[in-house]
């Protein structure tokens, strides 16, 4: 018995001095955990205010939210222009005055001292037929369809088939390269394709064709379809012509240099 109390006494004291142990390695271990934290802590603040570049990084995060603040303001500004837009668009536009009338003996005649001498009794334009340049070639283009659907006949001259009628032009209107096309209308000029879109536009161009008869709707020249040129009836086109006295070949003197001639049937 006396033994068994000798060894219970014995373990009882190994593992009272084992707690104790065992609590202080406890409370060592806590010590030193929240020791090396604190440490590392330390040592992370003296790397940061020490290296340049951490602050660089913070300074340019700092950057990027400002930017990212100011693209914000930006939109915000765009969203308020594009508001106050629509609703210009939405508020109601003024009343658009008619435009002046233009007299036909006053400003339909923007130049009444040019004349074209024995036209007074048709309408004359001066075009191309070529499309060598686009925006002359539409201008020709829409004069012509313009007078078409008014039904009335018009003296075309086209200055590509015939170089005189280019002449012509150049000494009546005094410069060396006039545009086209041109429109003398009773002798007088008139101008050029706006000139004549314009009068179109108003009305004021229907006034001045009252005066003029009128063609059968769809009518086409059975002799030149149109074309206001046909071959010569003397050379045949070729522009020559034999001369039996002296045996040679002599320039025929009625065509022009294309060996056209105006149709004898609606240009005469």
């Amino acid at each position: 018995m006396g033994e068994m109390e000798k060894s219970n006494g014995k373990s009882s004291s190994s593992s009272s001095s084992s707690s104790s142990s065992s609590g202080s390695m406890f409370f060592n271990r806590s010590f030193t955990m929240h020791s090396k934290t604190a440490e590392s802590d330390a040592s992370k603040l003296h790397l940061l205010l020490a290296s340049p570049s951490s602050l660089n990084r913070a300074a340019s995060v700092s950057k990027f939210y400002n930017s990212i603040d100011s693209v914000k303001g930006k939109v915000k500004r765009l969203c308020s222009l594009f508001e106050s837009s629509t609703s210009n668009q939405h508020s109601p536009k003024p009343a658009l005055r008619p435009a002046k009338s233009i007299g036909y003996c006053s400003s339909a005649f923007n130049h009444p001292l040019i004349t074209l001498p024995g036209t007074e009794d048709r309408i004359v334009v001066y075009l191309t037929s070529l499309r060598g340049i686009r925006r002359t070639y539409e201008d020709c283009y829409a004069v012509r369809m313009i007078f078409r659907g008014f039904r009335v006949w018009v003296d075309e001259r086209d200055v590509s088939m015939d170089s005189a009628y280019k002449k012509e032009l150049q000494s009546v209107l005094r410069k060396n390269n006039p545009s086209l096309p041109q429109v003398f209308i009773k002798g007088k000029y008139v101008g050029g394709a706006d000139a004549i879109k314009s009068m179109f536009e108003v009305g004021e161009l229907a006034k001045i064709l009252d005066d003029f008869p009128r063609i059968q709707p769809g009518l086409v020249c059975a002799c030149c379809g149109d074309a206001r040129f046909v071959p010569c009836g003397n050379c045949s086109g070729s522009r020559k012509v034999f001369d039996e006295d002296e045996g040679l070949l002599k320039r025929c003197l009625e065509c022009n240099e294309n060996g056209l001639i105006r149709c004898p049937n609606c240009c005469s």
